[in-house]
Formats: C-alpha cells, structure tokens, sequence
C-alpha cells in the first residue's frame, strides 16, 4: 500500500472520530472483519493462543491484543500505547444561555487547546450521551452533529485594533461560548438544546439525563503541497498513532504470526493528565495484562516475569522544526517532516526513553528500512509529556516514547507529513515482528 494511501485511510479514520468516544468505536469497527472477540470486565475470561480479543473501558479507552503462541511469561507482552483525546472544548452541563436573541453554548476548556484556532471555523459537536431507556434502565449512546451547528466569530478588526500586533487573546470565560441559534422570544435555550439532541439521537428530551459532548471542526482532512506531501485534520495527536499502531497489528505478517502477546493500548484523558480510571494512570491496562497472565499460567509469578520482558512503545506527536520560528528549536535537535519517526528524549523523564530503549527502536527502524531523528526541548521552556512514563512506571516495563514529526500541535488544524505515517506503520510492524 502506497503511503499516500495509508494517509487517506487515516484522514478517513479521524474523519469518522470527531470525540474519543467516537474513535473507540470506529477501532470497533475496523477489528470486525478480524475475529476480534470483545471481553467483559466482569466475566470470566477464558483465552486461546493465537486468539484475538479487545476489552473497553467506559467507551473511550481500548485495549486490543492478540495471544501470542508463546506465553506472555516466556516473551512478555509487546505494546504499543496512544491517546484517544486531543485538546479542545467540552459542553458545560448548564450549557444553553441566551442573550439579545442570541443563544450560547458555555464550554470547559479541555488540556490545551490553541484558543485562537477555534476561531471562525465550522464547529458542530459529539460524544455521547446518558439516558433513561423504555424500560427504565440507564443506557448511552453516541451523538454526532455532522453538519456545522456552531460558530465562535471573531471580533472585527475595527474594534480590536492591535489583534494583529498582540494576537488574538480570548477570556477563557467571558469570550468563549459558541454561537448556535438565533431565538424567537418564546423559546427558551436549555429546551431547544434538548430538542436538538433529542433530533439527532431519537431520544426523547425528557429521557435525556447528562452528556459528555466536545467540540469539533466539520472541515475534512485533506492533502496539501506541491507535490501534496503533507495533510491536514483535526486531532492529528494523537489519532495518527492510534491508527498506526492499529494498522501495525492488523497487517497479516503481524496478525497471524504472532509469536509474543502483541498489546495496543489507546486512552483517554491523555491531555488532562490520565489520572482516571480510563487513563494511562489508571488500572485499566495492568489490569488486562495481570489477567491475561492469569488466564494463561496458574503460576503467580508469572505476571511478574510477563513484565520483565515486555516493551512499551508510547507512540505520540513530535514537533516539527518550522522555518518561520527558529528560535523555537533547539539547533542540534531539529526534526522534520517527511524525515522518519522521532525518538524523543528529556533527562527529567517527561519522556519515557533512555538509552537502552532508544537503541532498540534505532535497530527496529534500521531492520524495517526507515530512517529516524532524535528530538530534545530547548532548556528553557517547558517540555510536554505523554503516556509513556506514566505506563512505564506504573507497569515497571522499559519504555521509548516517539512519534512523527507534526506542525501546529494542539490547533484545530494541524498539518504533518505523508511519508512518516507510513514509516511509523512500518517501525511498528518490525516491533510487533520481532
């Protein structure tokens, strides 16, 4: 498959993935042609070598795995972990205001999103909702708006003179609902809004309880260039790992050879800090690997050798050196796009790689033909994180964290390269291999 189409069934996956809620379900239903057996939590799990499965935690966090003909207490568990979320604003319970006619959506901003991006794009919203059914259980389900429902407008330049001096700056709570009806003077906000939901779910109004709704850009992915060599969609970090890494697994080399138990692991919360119970802080993945050892040794020790020999590759985002902003970058630790998958490394562990796991991942690029880049933030600012220490610690299991090189991190629109997502797919293909 050409790298070019690699991306297009990215920008189609994340396309269809406006809310991590979303993206869990469309894993779902890219596993379904591969006899992928979904387990409950509170039941007894009875396992098969070779077998393939997948567990979800609250709907928006997944793990899948596939049994290796080995058992994990002989050659560990090879896993690759991504986020399911990305930065952005979420619906506040008592969300419809109105004011001269106006009606308003109050939102919470969600880890951190560049505000300024939201401004003048096509919004609308998704996630899901919580409800009474017709037999008076509680019961979910998803809720996509797939038409622009919102708008956040600027405020003209005639009345902001220096916007272009200062930037656009927005009161986090003063400037920040979004704009979605224009009332007559017998409705009222909070029962439109229910009425809206209730349109796009078939769920009546009085049966609706609470939601977690977020906030998405309707413009879709697309390619761009010259040469159309980059891409651009929303949630770019972290959907484009989750969808390496699944498409890593999936490839029939890796899928129906699996010698190793092959894990990928894909969270919420990841951008609030992923202390949840679905997070990466959680239990939810030391869970499943203790009772996947569990179900396939009566030995209690054998966890505990499961892990000394596994891996975590924490696949996340890279940032891409600009030409616009070179102070930005440290000069020695340039990368960029189209030029391989980072290694990202940061001596107060805000990423989880070290020599060690570093060498390896080199190897693994070097055995799959695809070449790599080291990335280090400047010393003086502020380095992100991800999910790699937060696992490696908790699972006590050596960890490297990489990711492709990307443009406008954490912007509604952000922009990477054609080559990388491929060459990402690739490296993982040769991890989950070895």
């Amino acid at each position: 498959m050409t790298a070019k189409k690699q991306v297009q069934y990215l920008l189609d996956f994340i396309d269809k993935s406006p809310s991590p809620w979303h993206a869990v379900a469309s894993i779902e239903a890219a596993i379904g042609a591969f006899q992928f057996v979904r387990l409950d939590e509170t039941a007894k799990w009875q396992l098969q070598a070779g077998r393939r499965y997948y567990v979800v935690r609250d709907d928006s966090s997944i793990v899948l795995f596939v049994l290796g003909n080995k058992a994990p207490a002989e050659s560990g568990f090879k896993i690759v972990g991504a986020h399911t979320d990305s930065p952005g604003f979420r619906i506040r319970p008592n969300a419809a205001t109105v004011s001269d006619g106006i009606a308003r959506l109050g939102v919470e901003i969600y880890g951190g999103p560049i505000l300024a991006t939201f401004a003048d794009r096509d919004l609308s919203l998704a996630g899901r909702i919580s409800y009474i059914d017709e037999k008076g259980n509680l019961a979910y389900k998803l809720v996509h708006f797939d038409r622009p429902l919102l708008r956040l407008p600027n405020l003209a330049i005639h009345m902001n003179r220096s916007v272009n001096e200062d930037g656009l700056k927005l009161h986090k709570q003063n400037e920040l609902p979004l704009l979605f009806a224009q009332l007559t003077g017998d409705q009222l906000p909070k029962p439109y809004f229910l009425q809206l939901l209730e349109q796009a779910t078939g769920i009546g109004a009085a049966q609706l309880l609470s939601w977690d709704l977020a906030v998405y850009d309707t413009q879709k992915g697309a390619f761009w260039g010259a040469n159309e060599e980059f891409y651009a969609d929303s949630q770019i970090d972290n959907l484009a790992s989750c969808h390496a890494g699944l498409q890593a697994m999936l490839d029939d080399s890796v899928l129906n050879h699996a010698e190793s138990t092959l894990v990928c692991a894909f969270f919420d919360h990841e951008e609030i800090g992923s202390e949840s119970h679905i997070g990466a802080a959680g239990s939810f993945l030391s869970d499943v690997l203790q009772r996947i050892s569990i179900a396939t040794s009566s030995e209690r020790e054998d966890t505990a050798r499961a892990m000394a020999q596994s891996f975590l590759v924490s696949a996340d985002m890279a940032h891409a050196y600009h030409p616009n902003f070179p102070s930005a970058y440290d000069a020695d630790h340039k990368v960029f796009v189209n030029k391989g998958p980072v290694i990202k490394s940061n001596a107060n562990r805000r990423y989880s790689s070290e020599s060690v796991s570093t060498a390896r991942f080199i190897q693994w690029c070097e055995e799959a033909d695809v070449p790599h880049q080291r990335y280090s933030h400047r010393s003086d600012l502020p380095c992100g994180s991800t999910i790699g220490p937060i696992a490696s610690a908790k699972l006590g299991i050596r960890s490297v964290d990489v990711g492709c090189p990307m443009w406008a991190m954490h912007s509604i629109r952000e922009s990477a390269g054609v080559q990388d997502h491929d060459y990402m797919i690739r490296v993982l293909k040769r991890f989950f291999s070895d």
